[in-house]
């Protein structure tokens, strides 16, 4: 297993996890059953850390569809250089930021961390071109 694809495992696994605690919520506020439903509109809502840790999983999905083909592609070519090893592992530890200053309502740390994870991405394009 590459460094990068190492990193691309653990941001597998992580984006894969992030719906348990606000899953974990949504059974406390509306019951197992409620909770296994098919969403209402008049459902109770969920507490606001677990909606915006909710909306920071969707966003880890998005950008894991960027992000696992570039890792890919670069396995495929079998380029692999410590620029590249570097970004995945900026990319995961920005993930990991996202979350937490997402679910903690920290909207410009947010943001800071969601454009540390596209600098590293765009590292990674730069890398399959051999620009970098």
């Amino acid at each position: 297993m590459t460094r990068e694809i190492f990193w691309l495992t653990l941001t597998v696994i992580l984006t894969g996890v992030m719906w348990i605690p606000y899953v974990v919520n949504r059974c406390q506020i509306r019951g197992l059953s409620g909770a296994m439903a098919n969403p209402a509109r008049n459902d109770k809502p969920h507490a606001e850390w677990a909606n915006r840790m909710m909306f920071a999983h969707d966003n880890a999905v998005e950008n894991l569809i960027i992000f696992a083909p570039l890792v890919l592609i670069l396995d495929s070519m079998d380029y692999s250089t410590k620029w590249t090893v570097l970004a995945c592992a900026v990319y995961f530890w920005s993930r990991v930021a996202h979350l937490i200053v997402y679910t903690f309502g920290l909207p410009v740390f947010r943001t800071l961390a969601f454009t540390v994870g596209f600098f590293a991405q765009a590292v990674l394009v730069l890398a399959i071109f051999k620009i970098l």
